[in-house]
């Protein structure tokens, strides 16, 4: 968890590191890699915002149903850090955890945006 929490602040203390990052090089050092790993789980997530944040405004004031995405969004988000955990605890003690650790977060956080996305062309979301 540390070596995650070291990537995901060097990413996010020097926002013009992951930019000047050449993420699509093939030679790239493990560092640069962790940086790019974190980058695109950043992106995930922002969208995942997006998608939420458009799902809670199609439901108005139906605080009822607002309050169970709340509630199923939060369990998922302790699915998700759960899950991650377990996955990657093989290589805690790498180099390469921070990345796989992002990637295992960029992964899950892609599909419950596609998830949350389905609902916005569901009848049951508006």
């Amino acid at each position: 968890m540390r070596l995650t929490v070291l990537a995901f602040a060097a990413a996010a203390a020097l926002p013009g590191a992951a930019a000047a990052q050449d993420c699509d090089r093939a030679d790239e050092s493990q560092t640069g890699m962790n940086i790019c790993a974190a980058t695109d789980y950043r992106a995930a997530d922002a969208e995942l915002n997006q998608t939420y944040d458009k799902i809670l405004k199609r439901l108005g004031a139906d605080d009822a149903t607002k309050k169970r995405l709340k509630e199923a969004q939060r369990a998922w988000i302790a699915f998700r850090d759960a899950e991650c955990d377990f996955a990657t605890s093989g290589s805690r003690d790498g180099s390469i955890y921070p990345m796989i650790q992002a990637q295992c977060l960029e992964g899950l956080t892609s599909a419950r945006s596609e998830q949350l996305s389905g609902y916005l062309d569901a009848r049951r979301a508006t």
